[in-house]
């Protein structure tokens, strides 16, 4: 074992041990640090651990958590300054989708024509059983308007790339998960909007509209900037390929290696699709400067608000191709943010719930325990319908296995976010805050029991659809 690791499991029990005794006496003083040190050093611990090692980033949330239920106010301010302003809170959940979509690759999409009916069996799963189990619990549980639209909204989200890490674990169909993932995000912008005017427009004011322009902020585009980057990355390293090549040339083929070392000696020749992504960047650069210095002051006057609206979300759009740009630039220069910006999703989520936590405290303390136990059965019946509804539509058992991923897994980050926008982190963010950490536990005992318990060779060629 690990000095560090030896060091971090003695504190864990010392801070246990001060902890409860300070706890049962009613010692305020005592117990709550205690509490921070222990889940801090619990989450550290793991690191250590191959057993346990999966189960750190859920122990990182329960520490968050903690912390944030003992010293909300630490969290929400520092200084004068909000820690909840909407732009840190916008750039943090960006942030997070772009770590996110760095993970994710063009060619994701490619297994729609490969295997189209388990991903519509896997789309159709996701958008209309987490939904409506969301609705029911709510009703089952009598959760307040707010915190109630919260379930419906994790449950209308997208799945995230957990449930590609769980796919991966359990030996399942991983790639109909990133499949399945890489549309359902695309397409979150127009069904997360539709069920949650259809299902919570009665809990919360919803404006289908600006909850898909939200949507696309959030999600769109720094997905679709990571997306770009992936293009170009792509291009570039199918463009290199000649000279490595060139020394492996059949001898046979003169002339082919002869037209090959002009177009070398004659400079590399950008792709098609490449000179549009930097005219795009290039022009969408020059609009937003125009925008910047008084060009948004200057169209209102010349311009109905339908016009401007519209206006706005191209810019949207079209600022993804001026991120996926300058970041591609930045990582061909330095190849180890591709491997930081995972983390630095993770340190996003963990600050997004921090705030949602800090911000619902005295809500949590309210419903908490119903919420937790409204998201081990919303988590679970979406591995369950996500499981047998995949097996009837006839899906192999390895990708009903990754369907089951799909369904349960939702995207947390995304409803933190929506949350947030809509000026309800303290209420609709709280479901998200609560479903995050327990779907990371179960999506990873699941995946470890289905890894022990591998489909046989034979019966998945037999089972092949």
């Amino acid at each position: 074992m690990y000095p560090l690791a030896k060091f971090e499991l003695g504190m864990i029990l010392l801070m246990l041990a001060i902890m409860t005794p300070a706890w049962l006496l009613n010692h305020p003083a005592i117990w709550p640090p205690a509490a921070v040190l222990g889940t801090v050093s619990l989450a550290i611990s793991l690191r250590f651990s191959k057993r346990f090692r999966g189960y750190q980033f859920t122990a990182w949330i329960i520490a968050v958590v903690t912390a944030a239920m003992l010293y909300p106010a630490q969290f929400l301010h520092v200084g004068d300054f909000d820690m909840r302003n909407k732009w840190v809170m916008l750039i943090a959940i960006q942030m997070v989708m772009f770590g996110m979509g760095t993970q994710m690759s063009l060619r994701d999409f490619a297994g729609v024509a490969k295997a189209p009916r388990g991903v519509f069996v896997g789309i159709l799963c996701h958008f209309s059983v987490m939904p409506l189990v969301g609705l029911a619990l709510t009703k089952i549980f009598g959760f307040p308007p707010e915190i109630a639209a919260g379930v419906i909204l994790i449950g209308s989200c997208s799945s995230g790339l957990a449930s590609n890490v769980m796919a991966y674990m359990a030996k399942s169909n991983l790639a109909l998960s990133v499949t399945v993932t890489a549309v359902t995000t695309m397409i979150a912008p127009l069904m997360t909007p539709l069920w949650m005017k259809l299902l919570a427009g009665t809990m919360v004011e919803v404006s289908f509209f600006k909850l898909m322009v939200e949507i696309i902020k959030i999600v769109l585009v720094p997905i679709g900037a990571a997306l770009i980057h992936d293009y170009l990355k792509q291009t570039e390293s199918r463009a290199g390929v000649l000279p490595a090549r060139l020394g492996e040339a059949d001898e046979t083929e003169p002339l082919k290696l002869s037209r090959s070392l002009d177009r070398r000696d004659a400079g590399p020749t950008l792709p098609l699709g490449q000179k549009i992504i930097y005219a795009i960047a290039a022009v969408t650069s020059a609009w937003l400067l125009f925008l910047v210095f008084g060009g948004w002051k200057f169209m209102p006057a010349h311009f109905t608000d339908g016009a401007l609206t519209a206006i706005a979300l191209v810019g949207f759009l079209s600022s993804a191709f001026v991120i996926g740009t300058v970041y591609h630039a930045l990582a061909t220069r330095q190849p180890w943010l591709d491997k930081f910006m995972p983390t630095m999703a993770i340190v996003g989520i963990l600050y997004v719930t921090a705030m949602t936590t800090a911000s619902g405290r005295d809500n949590l303390l309210k419903v908490g325990a119903l919420l937790f136990v409204a998201s081990i059965l919303h988590n679970t019946a979406g591995y369950f319908f996500g499981y047998f509804l995949s097996r009837a539509a006839g899906l192999d058992k390895n990708s009903a296995r990754s369907i089951a991923f799909e369904v349960g897994l939702q995207n947390g980050g995304m409803a933190s976010g929506l949350a947030s926008a809509m000026g309800k982190l303290g209420t609709v963010g709280l479901a998200a805050a609560i479903f995050i950490p327990w779907m990371n536990i179960s999506g990873s005992v699941l995946a470890n029991y289905w890894s022990k318990r591998p489909v046989k060779t034979g019966q998945a060629e037999a089972e092949r659809w």
